[in-house]
């Protein structure tokens, strides 16, 4: 095979997202993409000269410094090369980047002995810079222990609330802001705005980037690493290792062999599903009923930490067993960012949970490289592409599905008669929200969680004793946060009631309302 030559890539603007720790870091970055101007995220302890050489392949307008779990005052708080405050880029400091930017000037940030966690109402003194178009009174998302006490004379304050006296400040001449609570999230009303002044207004970003931009560099990636040689991708069905599945297609054809593991934690006809979609595309695909071996690891394991890493073991070890007979020396998958950053994958970031296609990646593997297409892409972005490339509607659409499957939903030991017991409510959930096409297109997932808890209950005049199944419904664009969903009563009515007739074992069905922040979207 030729080598292919190497193309020039595009210069887009772009804004760098500084990584302090912050789980809301790689949602800062997604809000940015969403004004159709490109983000890349760096480490927080970047030199001044890697921005610099940066600039050769990005366009950099400015600089976002993201919140993080550390005081300032911790010895080993990630820092901020003060260099970098010299290159005349605009920088915006989010929570913990707010507090450093005024640490850094030498104001001075008051350890907290409170934490501010939630919605806050903030008052706007000076609605100009970032702050720009904005009420009087907004209401904004905190979540930080430490304070800005005073500023140095170098800074004003914009804005603040009734806990936190400097929650918005600016530099007086340089292109300088910090704010203490979180625009990129959903619950801070007009944070929108906040970002969008920035991003135009103050760095004069032009919207320019889309996530198809990437088409034709995921495919040349693939190609170039794989090289001639053989592949196998793990494909689940759900978009992300469908979308993945295409792109290597594209790039090395008969190379490729798509793996489909039935694990036993699928949906309702889930393995057929996906059998008979996929044959409609030119890729060969192996499908592998695997249920025993996993049910056998599975036995006894209730930690759901524990249970996440052994399934991603177990799928590697599935996917050698084919590579064996295939020939294939590389893996790759359909990881995407939010799997990264919830496994806690950086320096400084915090583990939420361990995806089983990254945290739960064993480190004695048989293949030469694992291979990540879309790894800095967020679920609708993947989405977008997929439609770039001709994947059908409904596909498409598909709701998230996990990787570990049935087994994350749960709670406790994941057992052939609790996943056949929650199949069977999932399908019920399923069919009854899809039953409005209206209800289902405004939803980003709804499924139903086996609980650990038993409750009594009367069920044909005598007395009941069974497992209590939650179901979770929720509103989200990319998954990084996400709103439980008011859904009509009536519909979990029908829910409720079904359940509890045609599944005895169970003896109540609650409803989840819990927002993601503080809950994950997954129980487990």
């Amino acid at each position: 095979m030729k080598d292919i030559p190497e193309s020039k890539p595009i210069k887009f603007d772009t804004i760098l997202v500084l990584d302090f720790g912050g789980q809301y870091c790689h949602l800062i970055a997604k809000r940015i993409r969403e004004q159709r101007v490109y983000s890349e995220i760096v480490s927080c302890d970047i030199t001044a000269d890697a921005v610099m050489h940066l600039r050769e392949q990005f366009d950099v307008k400015g600089l976002i410094l993201s919140g993080g779990p550390s005081s300032v005052y911790e010895d080993d708080a990630p820092r901020l090369d003060p260099k970098i405050l010299d290159l005349g880029l605009p920088i915006l400091g989010l929570c913990y980047g707010h507090q450093l930017l005024i640490h850094l000037f030498k104001g001075h940030v008051k350890r907290g002995h409170k934490r501010e966690y939630g919605s806050a109402s903030v008052l706007v003194e000076k609605p100009v810079g970032v702050l720009e178009n904005l009420k009087r009174k907004e209401t904004v998302w905190m979540s930080h222990y430490d304070t800005v006490e005073s500023l140095p004379n170098t800074f004003e304050v914009l804005a603040h609330t009734d806990n936190c006296p400097i929650a918005a400040v600016r530099h007086k001449w340089r292109p300088i802001y910090g704010i203490q609570w979180h625009p990129e999230v959903a619950h801070t009303e007009h944070g929108g705005i906040i970002l969008r002044n920035f991003i135009f207004n103050i760095c004069g970003c032009s919207a320019s980037w889309s996530p198809s931009s990437v088409i034709d560099t995921a495919i040349e990636e693939i190609r170039r690493t794989v090289n001639g040689k053989r592949a196998i991708i793990g494909l689940s069905g759900g978009i992300d290792s469908t979308t993945a599945t295409i792109l290597s297609s594209k790039a090395i054809g008969k190379n490729l062999t798509a793996v489909f593991v039935d694990h036993g934690f699928m949906r309702e006809g889930e393995p057929d599903y996906v059998a008979k979609t996929f044959a409609k595309f030119d890729v060969n695909i192996v499908v592998i009923d695997a249920q025993g071996r996993f049910f056998t690891k599975l036995k006894g394991v209730v930690d759901p930490e524990e249970k996440r890493k052994i399934i991603g073991e177990e799928f590697i070890r599935v996917f050698e067993d084919v590579a064996k007979k295939t020939g294939a020396e590389y893996l790759i998958q359909g990881t995407i960012y939010p799997d990264r950053i919830e496994s806690g994958v950086r320096k400084r970031s915090e583990k939420i949970k361990s995806h089983h296609n990254v945290a739960g990646i064993p480190s004695n593997i048989r293949f030469t490289a694992i291979i990540e297409p879309l790894r800095d892409m967020y679920k609708d972005e993947v989405r977008e592409i997929a439609r770039s490339l001709g994947v059908p509607d409904a596909l498409i659409r598909r709701q998230p599905f996990p990787g570990p499957g049935l087994a994350v939903r749960i709670i406790g030991e994941a057992s052939p008669e609790s996943a056949d017991l929650l199949r069977k409510a999932d399908k019920i959930v399923t069919e009854e929200i899809e039953n409005d096409q209206a209800l289902e297109e405004a939803l980003w997932q709804y499924f139903a969680v086996l609980t650990n808890i038993r409750s009594t209950g009367v069920k044909g005049d005598t007395r009941a004793y069974g497992s209590v199944l939650a179901i979770r419904v929720v509103e989200s664009r990319e998954a990084m946060t996400a709103r439980f969903a008011r859904i009509p009563y009536k519909v979990l009515e029908r829910m409720s009631t079904r359940i509890t007739n045609e599944l005895p074992q169970i003896t109540r069905v609650v409803y989840d309302i819990t927002h993601k922040p503080p809950a994950t979207i997954e129980w487990e």
